[in-house]
């Protein structure tokens, strides 16, 4: 069990890689347009109220706000498709069946016992919003995730079946989609049952942290870093946003609830002297974490991966997602990939990430913000409207040894638990597998197999640039000699996963052994 919930692991860290990667480019778009396109930011500066840039920010934002809106679904099938081990079209196409039935057997339960929300009340406040424009529970990315994992599971279970002859035309992978539609109706039940009780305990902790003062930043940094990996703070935070739980201040001879509408109003109020006080609880610390903790832990993960190619070629992505984090404040490409790479790292980064709200209470650093904290917003909120009112000044002189506490925070915690962050997965090409020059010769399939503890032993197979990798049933059955003799470097058991080091010629080895494969009809292991 333990080897299995390992490979599962894997397999979902490599599948979460597909969705995070289309977060930076999109939220660039929605990050700029965003924090350019307000009304209250283009009230006080009227250098941007221009036709045709507002025209370009909003066809900015509408690309960007499709691609977060869409969030759930892409991450549906983003995982449905890397978990899937065949097949991987009809994967996709389960997911989004069964991520549909889940929203939609939400909306009819929430209907059919008259908790749907009106269309003159904010869903949010009732724990629900709008996905593709069906009311439902608000469970954010959560719900996309659930789906894709379920379906990945439902897949591999069902795509090679075979059902009677009559009905044959639905067998295979066409019958997956149509089992998803059952399973999600059982979710979706599952979930309109359990969701509001974790909606209103979320709820119920944000009112509970806000009479703490400092010791209360921290604990709503805490719980606002890990619901928003998966989208579920907006449950979380609403009540201090626009709320008496964020606080109360007359603004313009009007009272105003929540720090968040405070901030707003204060904004356009030229008689503003100092933004408001809860915004150093609730708002300010996230530009630390943004701005110099998040390219902290960036340089760790480049700094631990070994030299040679794999850091040259992972460097480009790096740096593209610790610019979004810095320019726009969108982190989940880092935050996602911290998780899936160990658990234990998630952890450290919503802990620092607590502690950087301490930081901006200590300093009473009243930045606000309206999309997330990016270098474009600090400027706006923070250095365009003077220290007097903001203190920004203090976020420039923190945020360098911010950023080195991240860094080796990270750096020690990736090499000590040898997590697999992008760049130090396994398909690690060393130098002497580079040069190794494998003494195969073709028609050697039959050895290796024989090898691996023959057809039956093996449940799947699939390589890298230099490597056999080969799932199976009883790791004590491969025999290492064997496969030294066809040509292997070495072979390496890790539980139920094997990798047999064959160089740059793994590509003919594996040529090889689909075509044996095919030759003796073995069905479980044939490409398709």
């Amino acid at each position: 069990m333990k080897d299995q919930l390992v490979e599962f692991g894997q397999r979902l860290g490599k599948a979460i890689l597909l969705p995070v990667a289309i977060l930076p480019v999109a939220g660039l778009l929605l990050g700029v347009s965003a924090a350019l396109s307000g009304d209250a930011v283009v009230q006080t500066y009227p250098i941007l109220d221009n036709t045709a840039l507002q025209a370009i920010l909003r066809i900015m934002n509408a690309a960007g706000s499709g691609v977060f809106n869409a969030l759930p679904l892409i991450f549906a099938i983003g995982i449905a498709v890397g978990l899937a081990r065949r097949e991987k079209g009809a994967a996709g196409l389960a997911s989004v069946v069964g991520y549909f039935v889940l929203i939609i057997t939400i909306n009819a339960l929430l209907d059919i016992t008259g908790q749907l929300a009106t269309a003159d009340i904010d869903p949010r406040l009732v724990g629900q919003g709008a996905q593709f424009g069906i009311m439902t529970l608000q469970m954010g990315v959560f719900g996309g995730i659930l789906a894709g994992i379920i379906t990945g599971l439902v897949h591999n279970r069902f795509y090679n079946i075979k059902l009677p002859e009559f009905l044959a035309f639905f067998g295979g992978s066409r019958f997956v989609p149509i089992l998803n539609t059952l399973v999600f109706l059982i979710v979706g039940s599952i979930m309109f049952i359990l969701w509001p009780f974790i909606g209103n305990a979320i709820s119920a902790f944000g009112e509970f942290a806000t009479g703490l003062g400092t010791f209360g930043a921290f604990l709503y940094g805490l719980m606002l870093r890990t619901l928003y990996l998966f989208g579920l703070h907006h449950v979380f935070y609403l009540p201090f946003w626009t709320t008496a739980a964020g606080g109360t201040l007359e603004v313009g001879g009007e009272m105003y609830e929540g720090f968040q509408t405070i901030f707003l109003a204060q904004l356009s109020d030229p008689n503003t002297t100092q933004f408001f006080g809860n915004l150093a609880l609730f708002n300010s610390g996230r530009y630390f974490h943004m701005m110099a903790g998040m390219i902290g832990i960036v340089l760790a993960m480049y700094k631990t991966i070994p030299k040679g190619p794999k850091r040259k070629a992972t460097s480009g992505f790096l740096l593209s997602i610790g610019l979004t984090a810095f320019i726009t404040g969108v982190t989940e490409p880092i935050s996602f990939a911290l998780l899936f790479a160990s658990p234990i790292l998630f952890i450290a980064e919503a802990i620092l990430f607590a502690s950087s709200f301490v930081l901006a209470s200590l300093f009473n650093i009243t930045i606000g913000s309206t999309f997330s904290a990016g270098l474009v917003e600090f400027l706006l909120f923070g250095v365009f409207q003077g220290n007097d009112k903001t203190n920004y000044l203090w976020i420039i002189l923190l945020s360098i040894p911010v950023m080195f506490v991240y860094y080796f925070v990270f750096k020690k915690l990736i090499l000590k638990l040898n997590a697999k962050t992008p760049g130090r997965d396994d398909e690690e090409i060393t130098d002497e597998e580079k040069k190794l020059n494998a003494k195969y010769e073709t028609g050697q399939a039959h050895y290796i197999v024989e090898g691996l503890g023959g057809f039956d032993n093996i449940t799947d197979i699939d390589n890298c640039a230099t490597r056999l990798r080969v799932s199976v049933k009883k790791p004590d059955q491969i025999d290492a000699e064997a496969l030294k003799k066809t040509g292997a470097m070495n072979t390496v058991v890790r539980g139920k996963a094997i990798q047999v080091i064959y160089g740059p010629k793994v590509n003919i080895v594996r040529t090889d052994i689909d075509e044996y494969i095919d030759k003796n009809n073995i069905e479980h292991l044939k490409q398709k």
